[in-house]
């Protein structure tokens, strides 16, 4: 009994370790759903699709975003696999750097003043999208010195910055 107790655990440590092991490689396929944006001018849906193709190359993919009919050919750099680095490049000499972790793929980046937080969770047959935006200018101050009782006390600045549209979408896997 002992003997096969101590085989399952192997066994099953093994292979959540070879699933984790296996990004981006388990995750290749072609997924489609419907974009849904929330921003301060309202709500909006389109069509996406993303496309994860593996390559000749085994540390580059084919990395696809497609919105409402109009594609994004990027490349999914492998940087290294067991840290979970990772890149994702515009093929324009943007290079965003991205992490995965727990099935996640994140990404955190600015552009034109303004700040993206990218999220992609990879499910058995689906891919959950999100992207949190927002512009540095709104940024919000709290924190600091505060005085209180005749008393300086000294409070750690805190910068904010309220996220103005929120992207999601969940992408069934379809090849």
């Amino acid at each position: 009994m002992l003997l096969l107790i101590c085989f399952l655990t192997v066994t099953i440590t093994a292979q959540s370790q070879e699933k984790k092991a296996a990004f981006p490689e388990n995750s290749v396929g072609i997924y489609k759903g419907t974009l849904q944006i929330h921003s301060v001018r309202g709500e909006q849906q389109i069509p996406m699709e993303f496309h994860l193709l593996a390559t000749r190359n085994s540390t580059k993919f084919d990395y696809k975003l497609v919105y409402n009919g109009a594609s994004r050919n990027y490349t999914l750099v492998v940087k290294d696999k067991a840290k979970g680095l990772f890149a994702v490049d515009e093929n324009n000499g943007i290079i965003l750097p991205a992490k995965y972790s727990k099935n996640t793929l994140f990404s955190f980046f600015e552009v034109q003043g303004n700040f993206l937080s990218s999220r992609m969770e990879f499910l058995e047959n689906e891919v959950r999208f999100e992207i949190l935006f927002t512009a540095k200018k709104n940024k919000i101050i709290t924190g600091g010195s505060k005085k209180a009782g005749g008393k300086t006390k000294k409070i750690p600045e805190v910068f904010g910055y309220p996220i103005t549209t929120i992207q999601k979408a969940v992408l069934k896997k379809v090849n």
